[in-house]
């Protein structure tokens, strides 16, 4: 049995060598067992092929490293099957669709050129992947499983933090906290109704075949990223549209073309190219009706109105976030508090911020607001932002009156993989691990070895 195991396998397959792709016979065979898991050889020489690409002066020992993860990997992969760590089918090709949708979206849509690239199709692909994403999928529920739990006190955090030395502690930048009020002008009646018949028309000129879809949509359409694509907005899954949009394109048949519909962003009509379950591939038109400069003095009017009713307690902040605010943009679910996307949390340093932003809160103090200022859009729409300062904190070394809630993060990270390299420790005593003698060199420890 052990002999069937441990066989070798030849086949043939693509090295690189000295950086030059080169056909050539690699005899390949399991290097490594991790229970019931299986490395192979050319594993380890295809992630050293990878990691020399990317720095070339590296040494072979490398691969020893390479090693040691792959095992750590496949104990976690092992233990999870034996602990019955549940996966479903439908969670391996939600994101398998995921992974290559987004490769297929950077490609237009264009299928054909995406299996000349890879020389497969995408289904090919992942048929060829799925195992992959499996055991991908596999090990990071185990690993959550097994830390997902741990929790720590005021004391640890303490102790963590006593047990930095003083001239090691992190030195943190002035930040500070901001909230927004988003306010889009309301498009006079006049504008509204020119935009209405323009597409009104050039649906028309579609429905007749007087012009294609793409065509128009090239020519006419005011979304500047889909419009260069003949409207083309390739895949997207449920809840990536505003409401409005959504439930029209799904409710789409192949090909069909939507009646004119209104959403925030303007006038569009939709065609169904392609569907895919939870996901579809569409084009569309959008007209915006024109904001007139009488339009965004109104605008700004009315957000000032809104700033002096905040600023003498007749109305909070967050009911004028619920009131006036875009509700698309994402502050609108945070009762207008702005997340630094480059941290995923709330706190901005200086140079995190635009200079515009940033010149506008600069004099203010925690609780005040900025006046209304002209705010431009993503997508070019013109509107005015309403800015709070919640917070803002001076540079400072850290401490834990001021920054607990940070310094609870970090000890909380570092309990966790503490927690788990203790874990992995210890199933490598406990686990059957094979390591071929051509890797003997390695000298991977803490492993119960068999031949």
């Amino acid at each position: 049995m052990k002999a069937l195991i441990f066989k070798t396998l030849v086949l043939i397959s693509v090295i690189w060598v000295n950086g030059v792709k080169a056909q050539s016979l690699l005899v390949d065979k399991v290097v490594a067992k991790v229970g019931s898991e299986y490395i192979l050889l050319s594993e380890i020489e295809e992630e050293f092929s990878y990691a020399k690409s990317k720095e070339p002066g590296i040494s072979d020992n490398v691969k020893c490293m390479i090693l040691d993860n792959m095992i750590a990997q496949k104990l976690v992969i092992y233990h999870a099957k034996i602990d019955s760590v549940e996966i479903t089918d439908e969670e391996v090709e939600t994101q398998l669709d995921y992974r290559f949708e987004s490769v297929l979206r950077q490609m237009n849509g264009d299928e054909v050129f995406f299996q000349e690239y890879y020389g497969a199709t995408i289904q090919e692909m992942k048929d060829r992947f799925r195992d992959d994403q499996r055991h991908k999928i596999l090990a990071e529920k185990m690993q959550y499983k097994l830390i997902s739990e741990i929790e720590i006190t005021p004391k640890e955090v303490e102790k963590f933090f006593y047990n930095v030395p003083k001239d090691s502690l992190p030195y943190f930048k002035s930040e500070m906290e901001i909230s927004e009020i988003v306010l889009v002008p309301k498009v006079n009646e006049t504008e509204r109704k020119k935009a209405l018949d323009k597409i009104t028309d050039l649906r028309q000129k579609v429905i007749s075949g007087e012009a294609s879809f793409s065509d128009i949509a090239s020519k006419y359409s005011q979304d500047p990223g889909s419009g260069l694509r003949g409207g083309d907005l390739g895949f997207a899954k449920r809840g990536v549209y505003v409401p409005e949009f959504e439930a029209t394109v799904f409710s789409l048949a192949k090909d069909e073309i939507s009646e004119i519909i209104e959403t925030e962003f303007g006038f569009h009509f939709i065609q169904l190219i392609e569907r895919r379950g939870n996901t579809v591939r569409a084009r569309h038109v959008l007209i915006k009706p024109e904001i007139t400069t009488e339009d965004l003095q109104k605008s700004e009017k009315l957000l000032d109105s809104v700033r002096q009713l905040i600023m003498i307690d007749s109305m909070t902040f967050e009911k004028g976030v619920k009131d006036y605010s875009m509700k698309s943009i994402p502050s609108y679910a945070n009762s207008g508090r702005v997340k630094n996307q480059n941290t995923n949390n709330t706190f901005f340093a200086a140079d995190d911020l635009d200079p515009d932003t940033y010149f506008a809160i600069f004099e203010l103090k925690p609780g005040q607001l900025s006046k209304p200022l002209p705010f431009q859009l993503p997508d070019g729409q013109k509107a005015f932002r309403l800015i709070k300062l919640n917070t803002i904190s001076k540079p400072h070394r850290a401490n834990l009156q001021e920054d607990f809630d940070k310094i609870s993060g970090f000890a909380k990270e570092g309990k966790k993989n503490e927690y788990f390299l203790k874990w992995l420790k210890n199933k490598r005593t406990e686990t059957f691990i094979y390591i071929d003698p051509m890797l003997d060199y390695c000298k991977i420890g803490e492993s119960k070895t068999n031949n």
